[in-house]
Order: structure tokens, then sequence, then C-alpha cells
């Protein structure tokens, strides 16, 4: 039942030019999934420097490099989601979605790749840890080389969108924008649900990592662990 103040004055200022047309409502979604991207790339950006920083002396910070990956892998899937979520509405013709238009070309093209390469990357990294020995050899050459080609697509795609998550990033968390646009408490725990999904398995590759270290250095690479 609709209150007699909600009938008299209509939807909150905030939230009026969203509910007044359909229209205003599908753009109002499709500004929606921007800025649950745009809050988890940032997320993710913070991660991966973290994790980078870990591979510059990899063999004395195996276990912080396990649990920021298993960290990870939650919020990239969170913003796999959303992005595949805007790739198929705007490929199946929405019009909100169409009104938008799509990442440049070049984005446009790399995206799957990064998909796929992020998934091999951190599946590879979860099975080295835990595969038997006689795979790890293969499972950390696959991770390697998927890094490295990762990592070149990943710059692309950073420097790409780098100004639009600056934008979309905070407008969920900031009073005077949070507001503009429905759902952000949503947004905001669909992020920090993932982080806490993350933090969970990261916890618990405590001891698989430990193992690691002690039943594969030596077989591997990773000199400088004592």
């Amino acid at each position: 039942m609709v209150s007699r103040d909600a009938q008299r004055y209509g939807p909150p200022p905030g939230r009026r030019r969203y509910l007044a047309h359909p229209r205003s409502r599908a753009d109002a979604g499709v500004e929606s999934n921007s800025r649950l991207t745009g809050s988890t790339a940032l997320a993710l950006l913070i991660l991966l420097a973290v994790e980078g920083a870990t591979i510059l002396q990899i063999s004395s910070h195996v276990s912080i490099h396990v649990f920021v990956g298993m960290l990870l892998i939650p919020p990239v899937l969170l913003k796999i989601g959303s992005t595949s979520w805007r790739f198929a509405r705007y490929y199946s013709g929405s019009p909100a979605y169409v009104r938008k238009g799509p990442p440049p070309p070049l984005l446009r093209l790399l995206g799957p790749f990064i998909v796929i390469l992020t998934l091999i990357m951190l599946g590879s990294g979860v099975a080295l840890v835990l595969s038997p020995k006689t795979f790890g050899g293969q499972m950390l050459f696959i991770h390697k080389a998927s890094f490295v080609l990762w990592f070149i697509a990943m710059a692309v795609h950073v420097l790409g969108h780098i100004a639009e998550t600056a934008r979309l990033a905070p407008l969920d968390w900031v009073y005077r924008t949070r507001s503009q646009v429905a759902h952000a408490s949503a947004r905001q725990w669909a992020l920090v649900a993932s982080l806490a999904l993350g933090l969970l398995l990261g916890v618990a590759m405590i001891g698989p990592a430990s193992h690691f270290l002690t039943n594969y250095y030596g077989n591997f690479p990773l000199k400088g662990h004592r």
C-alpha cells in the first residue's frame, strides 16, 4: 500500500528522475552495473598491487602470495559477472545498454582474452598448491606463462579504463552521490561479501600453502626461501 505522503509528493528527489519513466529506470540499471564494476575494479587493483609486490621476492612471500591470490578469486568472479552482464545485454539489443555503447574496439577485443587468462592464471595457481608433486612443474609453467600474457593484456585494459574507474568507484561510497542510483547498499554488500568470501578462502589455503612450501621447496625455482 502506498502512503499518503508518497501519493502526494511522489518518490524522494534523489530517485524521482529514475522512476518517472521506464527508460529512466533502465538507464539507472546501466549506471548501477557500471558502479558495481567500477568499485570492484578499484578493489582488485589494490589487491593486485599487493600480489604484484610479493612476486618481487616470491621465495620469501609464497604464503602471502597464495593468501592474496585466494582473496582475489571472489571479487574477480564478481567483476566478470558484472561485465558479462553488460556484454550480454548490449549484444542482445537492450536499448539502455545500446545507448551507453560498448567499450573502445581494442578493449572490447581484449576483454574475453583477459577473462580466459585470468581464470587460467588463478586456476593454475590453486592447482599448483593442491596438485600432486608430479604435476607441479606443469602447473608452475602454466601459471607463469599465463601471468606474462595476462600482465601485457591487463596493462592495456587498466590504462584504457583507469579514468572511468576513478570516476565510478567512489560514487556508491559518498553520501552525496550514493542515493542518485537505487540499490547502492546492495552493490556495497556484494563487494564486501566477495572480499569476505575471499578471506575465508585465503585462510583455508594457509595449511595447503605451508604443505606446499615444506614439500615442494627445492623442486621448483623458489630460491631464497628458508
